[in-house]
């Protein structure tokens, strides 16, 4: 039986979601941040009525859709509700949850996507990160200087226009945050992170100066990125298609946990 959700069955979907949390950081961080009474989120459970335990879970999330499950699920169910949306623009999620879509919803493009996990900071990286210079926590004040740089990353040209409506609203909100490093008043090297949660965080926006390059300028950052949040108690996540940098993300501790896949309507 699938039904939406309200703050009633908070704690039936959060026995779901924690089994796998990092996987289901996006769901965990928007329950936390917005709820359930929201016009641009909504949540769809499958209840299995012999066991009244949650086996699924749909997030719509404005124009785009995150199923998850822990075992077999109403594929059918759950695309019903998709395709009476006309505006639906992307469903993502762990791969073999959105493959079951395969020929049950049409779709344009597919994305795959490596999808990583760090809890513990590999020790010599830690001890590595250069204190000649001070990696420094964004605030609002920060977003035109650090947006100067990501506006000349060829990999950021996507989410350009609206980047410091969205890098101000994310540091205002503490759904996330940036950490920077600047050289003669000149941003040079950044990381943030999305979708914070109570016990999750993901990496986002990693970039270098094209000037600074190979310096690992950007490791460094990332590095104190995440021993901060890891003496949080919290683990990070994140995505990465390109075997190079996933290299440098395993450097400092990260490990493939899963792959993730985003399919474009």
């Amino acid at each position: 039986m699938i039904r939406r959700l309200t703050e009633d069955d908070l704690g039936l979907l959060m026995a779901l979601l924690r089994k796998e949390p990092a996987l289901n950081l996006f769901i965990i961080g928007d329950i936390e941040n917005f709820g359930f009474d929201q016009d641009f989120m909504e949540l769809w459970g499958e209840i299995d009525p012999s066991e009244g335990l949650m086996k699924a879970v749909l997030l719509r999330f404005y124009r785009s859709y995150l199923p998850y499950a822990d075992g077999p699920f109403d594929v059918e169910g759950f695309a019903t509700i998709m395709r009476k949306d006309n505006d639906i623009h992307m469903i993502s999620g762990k791969t073999d949850i959105v493959k079951a879509f395969d020929g049950v919803i049409n779709f344009k493009q597919e994305k795959h996507l490596y999808f990583a996990e760090l809890k513990e900071m590999d020790a010599k990286i830690k001890d590595s990160i250069s204190s000649s210079e001070r990696i420094k926590r964004a605030t609002v004040q920060d977003v035109e200087a650090i947006c100067s740089l990501t506006d000349t990353i060829e990999e950021f040209e996507s989410s350009r226009d609206g980047s410091r409506i969205s890098l101000r609203k994310t540091l205002a909100s503490g759904t996330g945050r940036t950490y920077y490093l600047k050289r003669e008043e000149k941003v040079i090297a950044t990381a943030s992170t999305t979708a914070e949660n109570s016990m999750s965080a993901m990496v986002v926006g990693v970039a270098t100066h094209h000037e600074f390059r190979e310096q690992g300028l950007a490791t460094n950052v990332v590095a104190q990125l995440c021993t901060d949040l890891l003496h949080e108690g919290k683990s990070l996540c994140l995505f990465y298609d390109n075997p190079h940098a996933g290299v440098i993300y395993k450097r400092l501790g990260f490990q493939d946990i899963g792959s993730w896949t985003i399919v474009y309507m």
